[in-house]
C-alpha cells in the first residue's frame, strides 16, 4: 500500500522550508543585510585567525571591524 501526504500537507510543509522565498517572521524583523566582500588570501587568512583566537565568527569580526573604523574614524587616503 501506497501512502501519500495530503496535498495541502505537503504544500505547507514546502512553503515552511528555509528556502522557500516566503518571508518568515524573522527574516521581516532582520535589521542586517548580507553582502558579498571579496578578500587577498592573505588578509583572509589573517582575519580568520584573529576570529579564532577571539573566540568569534568571521562575520561577527568583520562586523565588529566596520562598526569601529565608522565609529572611531578610519585614515583614508586623501581625506
Amino acid at each position: 500500500m501506497i501512502v501519500r501526504p495530503k496535498k495541502k500537507a505537503a504544500e505547507d510543509f514546502i512553503k515552511a522550508a528555509p528556502d522557500a522565498g516566503v518571508p518568515t517572521e524573522t527574516d521581516k524583523e532582520r535589521k542586517k543585510v548580507q553582502i558579498s566582500l571579496t578578500l587577498s588570501p592573505e588578509l583572509l587568512k589573517a582575519v580568520d585567525e584573529r576570529a579564532r583566537k577571539s573566540g568569534l565568527s568571521r562575520a561577527a569580526l568583520i562586523n565588529l571591524a566596520i562598526h569601529q573604523a565608522i565609529s572611531s574614524g578610519v585614515n583614508l587616503p586623501g581625506q
